[in-house]
Formats: structure tokens, sequence, C-alpha cells
């Protein structure tokens, strides 16, 4: 049996560059994997099966059970894995909970069941499970273009702490929707991101002002009540507040671990809202 842990992520910047003719989007994004996560078991069994502590999630729609169905087709393994999936990453909040998933199980299986693909073999399956899925295979700090699929690695940022916040708003179909209500008037060119890429490769630090997300506005207009979480982060002194993903998750870097501390408490206990203080983490590359 083998333990994986599966990391969530932000997005640093986040910018739409054109709708391509695939009608997917073309993309630029720094994506940063932060320390809130999943935690998957994997034990050989004769056939594929799967459990999870979140009520309807353990089934065979959960890319969890897709990756491994996809793998095992893929390299024509013979027998099977009776997967645990341990949830702490919210589910659809921007935050990449699935996708993640789905790379981690990637990689267990490839050592679990004595594959020795590479991650570029990987990353090639795991495209077909969700663009994100090969930057979660990498994981840290990285650039990503095409659709998202495309990732080039980059040297760690050094943004520190960050609030995350989970609104209880949900919007059918999320990601797709908010897609549908970019129009060309949000399309930028990539200058903000490529700016943000410079920053980290030659400094590590992450300007605050830097920070982009071509949803923050575009979420606003999906989920109006998105308005009253994000006011009240401003009231808490919490500043750069941004989107994670397409949403609904809020997430702004904090100067000091107390502060936000003392920020999340206050979203838990005074407004009963699900909150998180997580910090920007590496990526264990040791089941790769």
């Amino acid at each position: 049996m083998i333990t994986v842990s599966a990391y969530a992520k932000i997005n640093l910047a986040l910018e739409v560059l054109a709708k391509r003719e695939d009608n997917y989007h073309e993309i630029v994004s720094i994506m940063q994997t932060v320390c809130l996560k999943d935690v998957l078991t994997f034990e050989v069994a004769d056939e594929i099966s799967l459990k999870c502590d979140v009520e309807g999630l353990g089934n065979s729609d959960n890319l969890v059970q897709k990756a491994a169905e996809l793998l095992k087709s893929e390299t024509g393994y013979s027998g099977g894995v009776q997967a645990k999936l341990l949830k702490g990453i919210p589910v659809s909040a921007g935050l990449g909970g699935g996708s993640s998933d789905a790379a981690a199980t990637l990689k267990g299986l490839n050592t679990l069941w004595q594959l020795g693909l590479s991650i570029d073999d990987l990353a090639s399956l795991g495209v077909v499970l969700g663009s994100d899925v090969p930057f979660f295979l990498h994981g840290g700090t990285a650039m990503v273009h095409g659709r998202g699929e495309k990732v080039r690695v980059m040297p760690p940022s050094d943004l520190g702490w960050v609030i995350i916040l989970v609104p209880a708003i949900s919007l059918p179909e999320k990601t797709a929707e908010l897609y549908a209500r970019v129009t060309c008037e949000d399309y930028t060119r990539g200058a903000l991101t490529r700016k943000l890429e410079a920053r980290i490769r030659s400094k590590g630090d992450v300007p605050p002002q830097l920070l982009f997300n071509v949803f923050d506005n575009v979420a606003l207009d999906a989920f109006p009540a998105l308005a009253q979480y994000r006011d009240v982060l401003y009231s808490l002194g919490v500043r750069e507040i941004h989107v994670a993903g397409s949403g609904p998750a809020l997430y702004a870097p904090i100067l000091r671990k107390e502060i936000g501390t003392a920020v999340q408490a206050i979203l838990e206990y005074r407004y009963g809202w699900q909150a998180y203080l997580t910090s920007t983490c590496t990526f264990d590359k040791s089941l790769t």
C-alpha cells in the first residue's frame, strides 16, 4: 500500500488570450501549489474500486477512478487497485482538487503497478482527464499555456502565507459557464503573466500588485453573492483578493502567519465560513 498527497493550487496570474478553434480558450497562467491537500491511499487488488469520505464522490465519475482505468487501459496492466480518497480540498472551488487527485493517482499507480512511465508519459495521459492534470504532475510553481496542458516549471515562488475563503455558493457546470462569460474585451496578450514570471525567476518574490486573474470580475458577475465575501475580507484588512481558478474560492497573500490566523478565526467563528490559512509548497517527486 502507498499513500500520496494531492495538493491544491491557486493561480498567481491567469490571462485568456483568445478562443481556439476547438472551443477551448488559449490561456497563459502561473500556477502555484499550496499545502491544502487531499490524501489518497492505493492497494493492489483484482479490480479498480474507490472509496471516498465525502458522500457522492466515490463513484465512476470521480477522476481518481477515471485515471486508474485510463492508466490500466493504456498500459495493459492486468490487475486493479483499491483506492481511498480523503478530501481536504473543497470541491468545485477553483482549487484544482479533482485534477490534483487524478495526477496523484497516475503517479501513485505508476509506482504501485511498477509501470516505469516518465512524467512526460503520464502527462500525455493526464491531459485526457483534464487540462490542469499535467501541471499537478509537476507541482510547485509553473507557467502553463495552451489550454493549460503545456507546463514550464519555474523556480519556487516566495509568496508565503495565503488565506483561502470558500464561499457557500455554486453554479452548475461552473468552469464551462465561467469561460462562456469571457468576452473578447477580457482577452489580453499575456504581458502581465510574463512580467510576474520574470520577477519570480529573477528575485523569487511575488509582489501582490502583480497578481492577476481574468475571472476576478467575471466571477463576480456569475456569483453575485461573491461580493459579500470579498467585502468582508477587505474589511478585515486583507488586500489583493483574487479568485482561485475560475472561483468561487477567494485567496489573498498574508504578510504574517499571526495575522492570517486571526483572519481565519474571524471568518470561521464570526461568520461561519469555510476558510483556510495555508502556504505555498514545492512538490514531492518521490513517486515519479
